[in-house]
């Protein structure tokens, strides 16, 4: 059996509680949500999930189907990669000890991140792209010294 990580998109009202019950079918059946991105669409009256979890994919089929079954569930599907653009971002803080700032710049002009904060002591820096795109930035930068990280989970569309 093939276990590798499957992203899902879900579409649904706009209501209390939606999440938790979405969150309910995961954690009933024993699967683990890998990351998860919701927000309110063009229209505020729906809002849209996108879940990764790992596992077959019989076993994704049968999480798609369970979803399907809540009430304020409206559309459940599957990206595709290539046909759907994927994203993910991450915020990094790096404290700046001495020359630090000339290791940074110099990675994130090779992986075109960016700097969105920049103190005396510390900087942030932006990493936008797909899992592996950030996963490198972060080896890269954890060998100059990553003092805190924040990842928003996949986006698609």
């Amino acid at each position: 059996m093939d276990i590798r990580n499957h992203t899902i998109s879900i579409l649904v009202n706009n209501r209390p509680d939606v999440l938790a019950r979405i969150a309910g079918i995961f954690s009933g059946r024993g699967y683990n949500i890998e990351n998860i991105s919701a927000n309110v669409t063009m229209d505020p009256r729906i809002t849209k999930i996108t879940i990764v979890t790992m596992g077959n994919t019989a076993t994704v089929t049968q999480i798609q189907k369970q979803l399907k079954k809540l009430v304020d569930v409206i559309k459940v599907s599957r990206p595709r990669e290539s046909r759907y653009a994927q994203r993910e971002m991450a915020l990094v803080r790096m404290k700046l000890r001495e020359g630090a700032m000339a290791e940074i710049a110099k990675i994130i002009e090779e992986l075109k991140c960016r700097v969105v904060v920049k103190k005396s002591d510390y900087c942030v820096v932006e990493i936008t792209g797909d899992r592996e795109e950030i996963d490198l930035a972060l080896t890269r930068l954890d060998a100059i010294g990553i003092d805190d990280v924040s990842r928003s989970g996949i986006v698609t569309l």
